[in-house]
């Protein structure tokens, strides 16, 4: 217990809740990253303090379904956490599974940040399939509020983040973006022809990208173009409101986020595995695990920093940030009865603070 009163006082200066509050999130952190699930009955079988399993159970049941959380809160506590400098280029995408005939759909927005996305805002689609032109601009004109236009370096978004309304809307509030476009979208040609966009990249050779030196009109609208054909034999199009000579590299960031949904996932802390399905108290679980992400990103960063991570033959890292400082987060509170273990503690809390 000594452990989670000295976590208690750490999130005290990071989370602006009541004392009954941070005593469960430090809880609850602790007990997810033991259990690497959010099976709540996994939780609650190594839950901290004397009360039986069921009654652990039950509070974790309350916190999710009567406690108010503010997300912009969560949100500045997130990116503090991790001290992204800005501007930050964003990637915006969904994570969507099936519990029996439910579907869960969430669209989130995260931060560009060394190979993953740091997951800043978002929305339950209470729905299957794409989101709306409305519930992107609800979620970024979120974000605005909290941090404003200026601290987005670009948006980045696959083929389903497309519209006319929606670029306008990003257009007028000068949100710069790098958006992939369908191969059969319409816009001119050299001449002035109306066709498939595919038709201006066929002469491209695999791989090689062709910006055009003027932007062309799509949907009315004057926007500067980008592609090549693929080995696949699909085009990678993607369409800006200003000339960019990145472009291409600008939007292979947007796989970050993928590797964030693994992470939060199969691959970490198997969110699909959740048997919560009401919207509101999904949106609040999902929350403890942004922190328990950015905890254990934070303290994998501060492990690269004494001991780097080996880099495998084809250039990627034998390990992952996130899965490095996980791993260890978990020995050392699977193991608190050791005394060595206690210190390590002790550094590791003292990285989840803000101040």
């Amino acid at each position: 217990m000594a452990s989670i009163r000295l976590l208690e006082r750490t999130l005290a200066e990071t989370v602006d809740w009541h004392k009954a509050r941070i005593n469960f999130l430090a809880k609850f952190l602790v007990a997810l990253l033991q259990v690497r699930t959010v099976n709540l009955t996994e939780i609650a079988s190594v839950f901290a303090g004397r009360a039986k399993q069921e009654s652990h159970y039950k509070r974790i049941q309350r916190f999710l379904r009567f406690f108010e959380i503010s997300y912009g809160m969560i949100a500045g506590v997130l990116v503090s956490l991790i001290g992204v400098p800005r501007p930050w280029a964003l990637t915006l995408d969904r994570t969507n599974w099936q519990l029996g005939q439910k579907p869960l759909n969430i669209l989130v927005l995260g931060i560009v940040y060394k190979g993953v996305a740091i997951p800043v805002l978002w929305t339950m689609l209470e729905k299957k399939g794409n989101s709306n032109t409305q519930e992107r601009i609800d979620l970024l004109t979120e974000f605005v509020d909290l941090f404003g236009a200026d601290s987005i370096l670009y948006l980045c978004a696959d083929r389903e983040f497309i519209g006319k309304t929606w670029f306008e809307w990003l257009m007028q509030k000068r949100i710069d973006f790098r958006l992939r476009m369908r191969e059969n979208t319409l816009m001119a040609n050299g001449r002035g022809e109306v066709v498939s966009a595919k038709r201006l990249f066929r002469g491209q050779a695999i791989d090689q990208a062709l910006i055009f030196a003027k932007p062309r009109r799509i949907w009315g609208l004057a926007l500067w173009v980008t592609g090549m054909r693929l080995a696949s034999g699909e085009y990678l199009i993607l369409v800006a409101p200003g000339y960019s000579a990145t472009a291409i590299e600008d939007y292979a960031k947007r796989w970050e986020i993928e590797t964030l949904f693994g992470c939060l996932k199969s691959r970490g802390f198997r969110l699909e595995q959740t048997h919560v399905i009401e919207p509101e108290r999904l949106k609040k679980l999902l929350a403890l695990l942004a922190l328990a992400f950015c905890w254990a990103h934070v303290v994998g960063e501060w492990l690269s920093q004494q001991k780097a991570l080996k880099t495998k033959k084809h250039g990627r890292l034998a390990k992952s940030i996130f899965h490095y400082g996980l791993n260890h987060l978990r020995r050392i509170l699977c193991n608190l009865s050791d005394r060595l273990q206690q210190i390590a503690f002790r550094q590791v809390t003292q990285l989840l603070s803000c101040t």
